[in-house]
């Protein structure tokens, strides 16, 4: 699983940026849960559910707040 794509979270721009803090989220998901099967069950339960929704949004906002301190952290 490589969280950090070629080895930096440097972009050409916030747009670019989005890609791998998406990425990084839907992967720190996956590896909470490694079981395809079994988030194939859970996918129901969580997919109309508010406050999980909502919890997704948040991973990918503190994801993405990542990419971007880091980003700045490195230049």
């Amino acid at each position: 699983m490589e969280l950090v794509p070629n080895g930096t979270l440097i972009t050409a721009s916030p747009e670019e940026g989005r890609a791998p803090a998406l990425n990084t989220a839907r992967l720190v998901g996956r590896a909470t849960r490694p079981d395809d099967d079994m988030r194939t069950r859970l996918r129901p339960e969580y997919a109309e559910n508010p406050d999980s929704l909502v919890a997704v949004a948040h991973g990918v906002a503190v994801e993405f707040a990542t990419v971007a301190a880091a980003n700045d952290y490195w230049r």
